[in-house]
């Protein structure tokens, strides 16, 4: 198949990057991070999660994330909502687009979310049905949709199951999650055949973890799939607490650095959020978890178009 002619990128950092960080990040922080992934040109920016403090206490602060953001036109901030409490919480502090986390494994759902999948379904109806009404967008994400901690490999079926049913109550776009990064190629490429029988194509995301190396390789597999959307996370921030040594999710830039080696384009700056990853960085104490963005710094000779 040939591939795509540009890629919308959706920037999960500020959420699914932070929020496993262990220091409480000053606010003032998060929304300078948002700001600046806009600058660079990402159209979606995922700001922060309207969760449970007790369960995140990195995201207390969502209520003055979200009211706090400049937000630059065409630029999309959607929150997590685990539930419809999450979601009028949200909407009252003015989201105006949200996420639901299913997951493809039954032990994962009940240990990461108290619930069975079919409960976790049940519970996003109301959800689906507040934001048709508010004229909110809901995204759906499936984690495990490769593997599980708990279980092992994941029946693509079962993956396509949980997909098929967030879409068919509402969720604009699915975002398929490898939750521990143990994704190969092939195996990317049969869960997107599967899946898109329930799911279109054009409403698939591929959210890939890097803890084996292979985020990159299984975002080309889904390149050549058709899919054309895909979560990344500056600096790579997030790691996943689920599996000892994993990397958590793939670097933006150096997705960025693949889909712009290959003509597609995304709209964003790559050296503007390469300067992002490193001032993030910065304040965390550490270097990005970006290929890229630790190769610019060495300013070594870049790659032949």
């Amino acid at each position: 198949m040939k591939l795509p002619d540009a890629v919308r990128v959706v920037e999960v950092g500020p959420r699914d990057g932070l929020q496993n960080e262990q220091a409480l990040i000053d606010t003032a922080i998060k929304v300078e991070l948002i700001a600046r992934l806009g600058q660079a040109g990402l159209k979606t920016i995922e700001a922060t999660s309207f969760v449970s403090p007790q369960w995140v206490p990195q995201m207390a602060d969502s209520r003055v994330v979200i009211g706090a953001i400049d937000r630059l036109p065409g630029v999309a901030y959607p929150v997590l909502t685990p539930n419809l409490k999450g979601f009028e919480a949200a909407v009252a502090a003015g989201a105006r687009e949200v996420a639901v986390f299913g997951a493809a494994s039954e032990s994962f759902s009940r240990k990461n979310i108290n619930c069975s999948i079919t409960e976790s379904l049940t519970r996003f109806e109301p959800l689906l049905a507040a934001a048709r009404q508010a004229g909110i967008r809901v995204r759906g994400y499936v984690s495990c949709a490769l593997g599980c901690p708990y279980e092992g490999p994941i029946q693509p079926a079962a993956v396509a199951e949980v997909a098929g049913a967030l879409f068919e109550m509402g969720c604009y776009e699915i975002s398929l999650g490898d939750t521990i990064g143990v994704g190969t190629p092939e195996a990317a490429r049969r869960l997107i055949q599967t899946v898109s029988a329930r799911v279109p194509l054009g409403r698939l995301a591929g959210h890939y973890h890097d803890t084996y190396g292979m985020a990159l390789a299984n975002i080309y597999a889904s390149l050549q799939c058709g899919v054309t959307v895909f979560d990344a996370s500056v600096a790579g921030l997030g790691g996943c607490p689920y599996a000892k040594g994993a990397s958590g999710n793939v670097a933006t830039e150096d997705v960025l650095y693949l889909l712009n080696g290959l003509g597609i384009a995304t709209g964003v700056d790559l050296d503007a959020l390469v300067a992002c990853s490193w001032w993030i960085s910065g304040i965390l104490g550490r270097p990005p978890g970006s290929k890229v963005a630790r190769a610019k710094a060495n300013h070594q000779t870049p790659a032949l178009s």
